[in-house]
């Protein structure tokens, strides 16, 4: 299991510094941000004096060794529009996005694995029907049309919801199913699946001949089995929804780390977008790594292969 652990671990690090270098460069070659930051008729001789101050007339391999350095001291920089540092409006937005992320990736496990062993247990009756249609339906919509709808529906036509904010539970509805609506299609199909060639096996006609009543076989023995595959996707799940509540924080104007994140990029704000993409990085493939460590727990054959 060490031996596992390790191996997972040096592929994170590797990880983490290949993203840190993607991001560094291409934030840069988003264009030059003292043009944003100094007046339209600045001089070529201002323009030059900026991007010393800002130490973005070095070189690349320069600029991305004192960045590796810095960070390794828990300095993103200072955001070059808000002048505070980069990494503390990360954390002070980072709350919100994950309550959403979470709220998002609960509503989406339960209803999916609900919806997937009935489907499964109920094969070719309308609910089975109903359960593809909508997984192949869900799947399809965008997630920033499907928030557009409930907006009108939900909040401006019924009233029952707000549009945008996050001053109480209620204002939580509307972005967590825009948010979960892509994964619960996902869990429901991959449940289903799993579900389905659990029931066909062998052990589980063993046991219908013994007699055990049909639900204890599923919830008992079948279920169990059919978990793996929900369980070994639901770290690329969690991914998903905290990458996805970039376009759904647009949307419904939630206070988060992807608004951040959008304002960021339009204004070149390098320390705050490299801090943001950085920390979101970290978080995911740590999550990943006890995601694959949990996999190995639950069969012994992937940490032995």
């Amino acid at each position: 299991m060490t031996r596992y652990f390790l191996s997972r671990l040096r592929l994170a690090v590797i990880t983490i510094l290949g993203v840190s270098l993607i991001v560094f460069v291409t934030s840069r070659m988003s264009g030059d941000v003292t043009l944003l930051l100094l007046p339209q008729d600045a001089s070529q001789a201002e323009i030059a004096a900026m991007q010393h101050q800002l130490g973005l007339d070095a070189p690349y391999y320069v600029q991305y060794y004192k960045f590796l350095v810095n960070v390794a001291h828990g300095d993103f920089g200072e955001s070059l529009r808000y002048r505070e540092p980069a990494l503390g409006l990360i954390m002070s937005r980072l709350p919100a996005t994950l309550e959403l992320a979470f709220s998002a990736f609960i509503l989406s496990t339960v209803v999916g694995l609900l919806l997937g062993i009935l489907s499964a247990r109920m094969r070719s009756s309308w609910l089975d029907y109903f359960s593809r249609i909508f997984s192949i339906t869900a799947q399809s919509m965008p997630s920033f049309w499907v928030g557009i709808m409930l907006i009108l529906v939900f909040a401006v036509e019924l009233h029952w919801l707000p549009t945008s904010g996050a001053q109480g539970v209620q204002y939580l509805v509307l972005p967590v199913v825009t948010l979960a609506l892509v994964p619960i299609a996902s869990t429901l199909r991959i449940t289903r699946s799993a579900m389905l060639e659990t029931l066909d096996a062998d052990y589980v006609k063993f046991l219908r001949v013994k007699g055990l009543h049909e639900q204890f076989i599923v919830w008992k023995h079948a279920l169990r089995n059919a978990l793996v595959p929900v369980i070994a996707i639901s770290g690329l799940t969690l991914g998903f929804l905290i990458g996805g509540t970039v376009i759904v924080e647009s949307v419904f104007a939630w206070p988060g780390l992807g608004n951040l994140m959008v304002e960021s990029i339009f204004t070149r704000d390098y320390p705050v977008i490299q801090a943001g993409v950085s920390v979101t990085s970290i978080f995911l493939i740590l999550l990943n790594l006890a995601v694959d460590l949990l996999f190995g727990v639950i069969d012994p054959r992937v940490r032995f292969g």
